[in-house]
């Protein structure tokens, strides 16, 4: 069973970038695709991005396409999530998450790291 521990969230001014890290253990991190979401206030969750053991990526909204990328260090468990030319829309508590390529469902979360983007 994997647990997952994101860092590096932030406050930021609008035109400035973030890296997102997500840190997993206890499972065997090859078997999971790896996913940010986000999630702002009053708003539901949101697909972002995700990659797989391979390091095929799974596009989320056009919202963040061409500013946020998504890449994994297999060795180190971790996945990262690059995101630049930030928008005070990108406001939000990012999460982590992880699922089998045997399903659609996400069974493991972090806790959610928050990006906050000022204008």
């Amino acid at each position: 069973q994997a647990q997952l521990v994101e860092s590096g969230g932030g406050m930021v001014q609008a035109g400035g970038s973030l890296s997102l890290s997500c840190a997993a253990s206890g499972g065997t991190f090859s078997n999971y695709i790896m996913g940010w979401f986000r999630q702002a206030p009053g708003k539901e969750r949101e697909f972002v991005s995700a990659i797989t053991w391979s390091g095929s990526i799974i596009y989320g909204p056009d919202s963040v396409k061409g500013r946020f990328t998504i890449s994994r260090d297999n060795a180190k468990n971790t996945v990262i999530l690059q995101m630049n030319s930030l928008k005070p829309e990108d406001t939000a508590l990012y999460y982590c998450a992880a699922r089998t390529k045997y399903t659609t469902k996400y069974d493991y979360w972090g806790q959610g790291t928050q990006v906050t983007v000022t204008s």
